[in-house]
């Protein structure tokens, strides 16, 4: 029932659910982050750099995974260096992963009590969400791919609509001039922006659990490169409709430059809410499937039953997201995760490709 050998994805499965794993709350916020590093309009510039960036990660974190069919990155590392230092690496990805869930689920929780439920219990929040995600995970990635199908173009579409309309107030003075300051305040952002497409590393969990792993080149950088399309258009909205003076004075960018403007006529005349309600259920696609590579992560890792693990991880996860005492906190965390995140390639991936090609060379001289 739970994490079977044959709870397999489709192609297209992965395709979202790479999508789901990196969009996130960082819609909500990456305007500001970004802008506040290059202090000059051409913040987006710098997240498709950090784009392009994270697309060859991803190839080379994909053609890893690729070599070991079947397997993901918590069984192939022990394959590649050994049971100690493998487990050692494994454990690294899980505290990653968790890490990134908690932020996740008190992001959402955060949101929704700042914009829907005012005044109730962070922690009546986080709850519940936890305990449903927990719920969705021991149903195996299959189920949770397909939660994710169902969201994911509803999720889209309103993304899509919300900056479609807000287009009203966009004025093209706001991103000019283009590289006025030169390259180095681009570059300079080239970090911050590198930094909001955490969650890219669950590639190499995906490409385990693939009906067709020769398809998962394709298959990841297409998965990885919807965000990056989508993150580079919100900038360019968002900066473009508020300024970069009203960006950097804003907690919640996109949300305000929703509440900035009124449609009559339709059903929502103000589209902040629509938006916040479908995009609660995005996030909370990518705290599950944080939750579930934490929980794989975990059982593979010591031998533990899967949900003994999903469940037991549940009051920790809980604890961990009430961590940050204070919004300032929870942003502070989420540097430090993209820190974690260029570390975690540095010291895991990195190492893994170079020592399994140093050995491969070595076993075909030996042939």
């Amino acid at each position: 029932m739970f994490t079977r050998s044959d709870d397999k994805i489709t192609t297209s499965q992965a395709v979202v659910f790479l999508t789901d794993s990196i969009l996130g709350a960082g819609i909500l916020t990456m305007p500001r982050d970004i802008t506040e590093k290059v202090k000059t309009p051409d913040a987006w510039l710098s997240v498709l750099l950090g784009g392009v960036v994270i697309l060859l990660v991803v190839w080379v974190m994909t053609k890893l995974s690729q070599q070991f069919p079947g397997k993901t990155i918590f069984e192939y590392a022990r394959s590649i260096v050994g049971k100690i230092p493998g487990s050692m690496m494994s454990l690294l990805m899980v505290i990653y992963f968790l890490v990134i869930a908690g932020f996740e689920i008190r992001i959402l929780a955060e949101v929704n009590i700042f914009y829907l439920l005012e005044g109730t219990p962070v922690w009546a929040v986080i709850i519940p969400f936890i305990w449903t995600g927990a719920y969705l995970a021991s149903g195996g990635i299959n189920c949770i791919a397909r939660l994710f199908q169902i969201i994911f173009p509803i999720s889209i579409f309103i993304l899509l609509l919300s900056f479609l309309l807000s287009m009203r107030l966009f004025e093209i003075d706001h991103l000019r001039p283009f590289l006025g300051d030169g390259l180095p305040p681009v570059l300079n952002g080239l970090k911050s922006s590198i930094l909001i497409y955490t969650g890219f590393e669950i590639v190499m969990v995906l490409v385990g659990h693939m009906q067709h792993p020769e398809k998962a080149v394709k298959t990841m950088l297409l998965g990885a490169g919807i965000p990056i399309i989508l993150y580079v258009f919100a900038t360019m909205i968002v900066v473009g409709g508020m300024s970069i003076s009203a960006v950097l004075r804003s907690t919640w960018p996109t949300l305000d430059l929703l509440r900035s403007f009124e449609i009559t006529g339709l059903f929502f005349e103000r589209f902040e809410f629509p938006f916040l309600v479908i995009w609660m259920m995005q996030m909370f696609c990518n705290f599950c499937s944080q939750f579930f590579v934490t929980s794989l992560g975990l059982s593979k890792t010591f031998g533990i039953k899967f949900p003994i693990v999903l469940f037991a991880l549940m009051p920790i996860l809980f604890l961990a997201a009430l961590i940050p005492r204070t919004m300032n906190d929870l942003f502070t965390l989420g540097g430090a995760i993209g820190y974690m995140s260029v570390f975690l390639f540095v010291l895991v991936t990195v190492p893994l490709c170079l020592i399994y090609l140093i050995r491969k060379k070595g076993l075909r001289k030996h042939a």
